[in-house]
């Protein structure tokens, strides 16, 4: 017996990286999975693999197109149970540096996906769930929301309000049978990350996660189902870090203390 069995989910983002590992997780569980992406040919492609799966090509900063993919999901499988609201703009990365001369299209793209378009997943699901008792939803922040980097300040604010909307839609529909949580992970090794990232890059990453590996896009699905599933049916409002203890380790310690003359 699957843990998502009798579910439908919508998964956004899922034509690739940590959605797409989502989405087949999902799959495998028992959930039939709507496969929510701007890229429509990855979208068709992953839907395609899975056992009960469909295809929505969407634009979460636009608020028809969101309202499009809920009513898809709902007019096709007879309801929804869960959201990964997971969609993110890591595009302009390279880009979002300096505050001082940052290009406010970069900041108001970035929120405009980011947040808006998680804010947009959450106003559309929840009726859909209502009417069928619950539901779960599943927000994709970012160890970003949490620590200062000195660069990706406009990314960070947008996974930031990514924590606080989680908390204010946890508070305002717990009580009526919806749970919203959220995942917050470190450096993933999707695709778009190992193909923008030096071995150099990746190399050095290791040297601020207390692990002996970077973190896959499956690790954050499995703690996406967990959130989704029955297992958490008393997990509300909580960010789950997959950072592997990044965000409470400094790397001199891992290399013995070397250079550390304290605080």
């Amino acid at each position: 017996m699957g843990r998502l069995d009798g579910k439908v989910a919508i998964v956004t983002g899922a034509g690739s990286g940590i959605g797409e590992a989502t989405a087949r997780l999902m799959a495998s569980e028992g959930a039939a999975v709507v496969v929510a992406d701007l890229n429509r040919a990855e979208a068709e492609r992953v839907a395609g693999e899975l056992d009960t799966g469909m295809a929505v090509e969407v634009d979460v900063a636009d608020e028809e197109s969101v309202a499009h993919m809920v009513k898809t999901a709902v007019e096709s499988f007879g309801g929804l149970d869960v959201l990964h609201n997971n969609a993110t703009d890591s595009s302009l990365n390279a880009v979002d540096t300096d505050i001082v001369t940052l290009d406010m299209a970069v900041f108001d793209r970035l929120v405009a996906v980011n947040l808006k378009g998680q804010f947009l997943g959450c106003k559309h699901a929840i009726p859909s769930m209502l009417a069928r008792g619950g539901g779960s939803i599943v927000n994709t922040a970012s160890i970003d929301a949490f620590v200062g980097r000195g660069v990706r300040a406009a990314y960070g604010a947008s996974k930031a309000g990514v924590v606080l909307l989680t908390k204010s839609v946890a508070s305002q529909y717990g009580t009526r049978g919806i749970r919203c949580n959220t995942v917050a992970p470190g450096l993933t090794l999707t695709p778009g990350a190992v193909d923008n990232a030096s071995s150099e890059y990746i190399g050095a990453s290791l040297q601020n996660y207390p692990m002996p590996r970077l973190c896959a896009p499956e690790d954050v699905a499995q703690a996406v189902l967990f959130l989704a599933s029955d297992e958490a049916a008393y997990v509300n409002a909580a960010t789950l870090m997959v950072d592997g203890g990044a965000t409470v380790y400094m790397s001199s310690a891992r290399r013995g203390g070397e250079g550390n003359t304290g605080a």
